[in-house]
């Protein structure tokens, strides 16, 4: 399992860094759009309104199979902090692990999406994609979160949660500043209009996060799996080691006893 996961893990980082040019860039558009219409009312932006009412989606990305050491319980730890936080929540799960785990929660479970293990290609983020957004156009919910595993390095996997829709203003305006120190400037023209590119453009960009974060929950999945098969390895031959150690020794203790027995029936005769 070591081996099939270190070979997974490379073929899934190496998608990872192909996808990461190409969500950017959609962001990067995104906000320079949502920067200039962001004062508009929209359907994609938070009301200012509060409302008791409302309820709140998590969408939470687990694994299908187990032996990956902590990787899903703290994924599970995250999701019971946020469910306690938000109101009315409810979930959408990805893997069965996390089916299997809420099931037995206090929790609502909405939806379950199941890809066996594989990696996780553009059509399987376009069907979850598709069905938030037309779940949160619909009124279904008021606010989707995402909470997946987000790999910093090879030994630091973390639990990250981040708020899909409705869009964030202030964290829009963080993460433009960062695209200004990069970017020139380039004047855009919007056809047919402003808010039928951003009506467009925000589901493509849902669908880029959720395919992003599946992809780094399955490169995170089977980091974990490979480090927790390497320390299984460790025990496992430890193990092997203390029962040949204490096999040895009672081997040994054994044929000191048949000794001894021996040598004090040979006195007894003489």
């Amino acid at each position: 399992m070591k081996l099939i996961s270190t070979a997974k893990l490379r073929k899934g980082r190496s998608i990872l860094a192909d996808t990461e040019p190409y969500f950017n860039r959609i962001q990067e558009i995104m906000f320079t759009i949502l920067s200039e219409t962001k004062r508009d009312r929209n359907k994609y932006f938070a009301s200012s309104e509060a409302n008791d009412t409302s309820r709140t989606a998590i969408l939470v990305i687990t694994s299908d199979k187990g032996l990956a050491g902590g990787y899903n319980a703290n994924v599970f730890r995250r999701v019971n902090q946020l469910c306690e936080s938000e109101n009315k929540p409810v979930l959408i799960l990805i893997g069965e692990t996390g089916y299997r785990y809420f099931l037995h929660s206090p929790w609502v479970i909405l939806e379950n999406f199941s890809f066996k293990s594989r990696l996780p290609d553009t059509e399987d983020a376009k069907e979850i994609a598709e069905y938030i957004v037309s779940q949160y156009l619909w009124g279904s919910f008021d606010k989707i979160h995402i909470v997946y595993t987000h790999m910093y390095s090879a030994v630091k996997l973390m639990p990250r949660e981040l708020q899909i829709l409705p869009l964030d203003e202030k964290w829009i305006e963080e993460e433009l500043e960062t695209f200004k120190e990069k970017k020139k400037e380039i004047n855009f023209e919007y056809l047919p209009s402003k808010k039928a590119v951003l009506d467009t453009l925000v589901p493509m960009y849902v669908k880029g996060l959720v395919y992003g974060a599946l992809v780094e929950a399955y490169v995170s999945e089977h980091s974990a799996r490979m480090s927790a098969m390497d320390e299984a390895s460790k025990s496992a031959d430890e193990m092997l080691a203390a029962l040949k150690l204490h096999y040895n020794r009672t081997r040994q203790a054994g044929i000191t006893q048949e000794m001894t027995e021996i040598i004090g029936g040979v006195e007894a005769m003489v």
